[in-house]
């Protein structure tokens, strides 16, 4: 594979590839939903922020002049298809800063992809810029790379050389894979705890991980990092707040993409990822915040939760957002094995129901008109589950599925939040998982921190009903502290809900193995997270065999 040309000194109106691909996406914007807000309100919460151009660019940092580290974020890779892949990197010798210390000014980065990790066997490389209008990120599309092969990529400026990160191709299209390893997490709390989940996971041998939302928390840390309780660093006052404005999510993005267990995790790992509500605010629902704010005030937030999302994960052009719409839901293969249908619960949901407090079922919760992922994105799912040839549909997403009965009267309280509370949603997937054949289906789950395995039932209500797919919540990296093995409510969920297998309130991942007759799980935990060094072990381990839906204990 012969190396890509690197492009030469950029002035005036001349720009890489990327700044094409990116200028040709934010032509394409999502549709708009939310035509009622003042002009002031659009004006702000639909802006595009696309880089300047002539002689209104930012003007050029000579990288000779980066005094600093300016990788201290790391490096990053995802959504790997067969012929390329997404890298990642975001200059910031200070990252604390909201401008990470580059100021308003263009940095040109130079970046590789070779075979080896000592990168003697280039296969790729070039030049971008690192913009200011996207928090000085670099993303790298790589292409024209061989199917199902291994790489290693880096980036320099000036001096500085990144980490080398270890990323990888999908199968090529139609191609019978015997397996795939993968791995789900979920719910990194930096204030609640070390992210030892992820230094083990930097080691296991997996070919991609999928990163099931809560990737950031908008609550406040403190000086000492909440249960982290540093006693030999000092967090400054700007973390002390609630994130509102970009400035907010960026520097806590880069507070979270300090720890070196996350950083060495993307380094290890091709990621996908997708985002549930604390990317942007608790349990938002669409256009509507935790408190039912005026949308027209809570849209611009969205619009900055969204761009500092984009601006520091490994995602494509065809992610950037356009003020608070994001095209986030998208679909990967892994040859015959696998088909992944990533979906957005949180940006096209209605509002939760009976005030999203658990509830009963009723006439609100059940109206038929509700929706959990917006009638484009459910239209989206059903047809590519109709089109699908492969053996495994995987529904990587955030809340939980599977019915969740919280007590054990005749007629239990259910999340708002989840499923549950929008239960005619669910039951539309199901007819249309049903429809489609799905025969080996299976959801991964994030969201409630603790670790659950679901028998989907036809027919949750009756133990007897036939079994569709299985469930699997991976349980979350640092929030909710250390967990316990047999939270408070363990013997009344298994009691209430025969269809849940397996429930550990402990963190940790999910490792799942893909293969042509069966899939296993084994649920890794650690036994705490508030101190570091903790070890890894697998609380349980499941099969599911293909064409016989239902978890089995192995």
């Amino acid at each position: 594979m012969a190396p890509s040309g690197r492009t030469g000194p950029l002035s005036g109106l001349a720009f890489t590839p990327q700044d094409a691909e990116l200028r040709a996406a934010a032509r394409h914007p999502a549709r708009r939903r939310f035509l009622t807000l003042t002009a002031a309100a659009a004006s702000l919460a639909f802006t595009t922020g696309l880089p300047a151009r002539g002689a209104f660019a930012a003007p050029r940092l000579e990288a000779a002049r980066i005094t600093e580290d300016p990788f201290t974020l790391g490096v990053a890779s995802g959504d790997p298809l067969p012929d390329s892949v997404l890298i990642w990197t975001r200059l910031a010798p200070s990252p604390f800063e909201p401008d990470g210390g580059l100021g308003q000014q263009q940095v040109e980065v130079d970046w590789e992809v070779a075979l080896d990790e000592a990168f003697i066997g280039v296969v790729q490389r070039g030049t971008v810029l690192a913009h200011p209008e996207y928090g000085h990120s670099v993303r790298v599309d790589v292409r024209g790379l061989d199917p199902g092969s291994h790489y290693h990529y880096r980036f320099r400026t000036g001096t500085w050389i990144s980490p080398a990160g270890r990323t990888r191709t999908a199968p090529a299209a139609g191609t019978d894979v015997a397996s795939l390893r993968l791995a789900a997490v979920a719910c990194q709390a930096y204030h609640d705890g070390y992210y030892t989940a992820h230094r083990h996971l930097a080691r296991e041998d997996v070919d991609v991980v999928f990163h099931l939302g809560d990737y950031l928390y908008e609550y406040a840390v403190d000086s000492a990092g909440g249960a982290r309780a540093y006693t030999d660093v000092v967090l400054p006052d700007v973390f002390n707040r609630e994130t509102t404005t970009l400035a907010d999510y960026r520097t806590r993005y880069a507070l979270y993409k300090s720890d070196p267990d996350l950083r060495a995790a993307h380094a290890a790992h091709p990621f996908v990822v997708t985002w549930d509500d604390h990317e942007t605010e608790n349990n938002y629902a669409g256009a509507a915040d935790e408190n039912g704010s005026d949308p027209a005030r809570f849209l611009p937030r969205r619009a900055a939760a969204y761009r500092a999302y984009w601006e520091n994960q490994p995602l494509r052009a065809g992610q950037l957002p356009d003020g608070p719409d994001a095209r986030l839901f998208r679909r990967l293969h892994w040859g015959t094995l696998a088909q992944f249908d990533i979906l957005d619960t949180r940006q096209y949901r209605s509002d939760q129901a009976y005030d999203d407090v658990p509830h009963v079922p009723g006439p609100e919760s059940d109206d038929p008109a509700r929706t959990l992922t917006g009638d484009a994105q459910e239209r989206w799912l059903l047809d590519g589950w109709g089109a699908s040839t492969a053996l495994w549909n995987v529904l990587p997403q955030q809340v939980c599925f599977s019915q969740r009965r919280l007590d054990l009267n005749a007629e239990a309280k259910l999340s708002m939040d989840a499923w549950d509370g929008y239960r005619a949603s669910r039951g539309r997937l199901v007819a249309g998982a049903k429809a489609a054949g799905v025969d080996n289906w299976m959801v991964l789950t994030g969201d409630v921190h603790v670790a659950y395995a679901f028998d989907i039932k036809d027919d949750f209500d009756d133990p007897g009903s036939a079994t569709l797919g299985t469930e699997l919540t991976c349980t979350s990296v640092a929030s909710g502290r250390n967990g316990a093995q047999r939270p408070a409510n363990w013997d009344t969920y298994t009691r209430a809900n025969p269809h849940l297998r397996f429930y550990d309130g402990r963190r940790g991942y999910l490792r799942l193995e893909l293969g042509r007759l069966s899939a296993r799980a084994d649920y890794r935990i650690v036994p705490f997270v508030t101190t570091p060094g903790a070890s890894v072990s697998t609380a349980a381990s499941f099969v599911t065999e293909v064409g016989a839906p239902g978890l089995t204990p192995v």
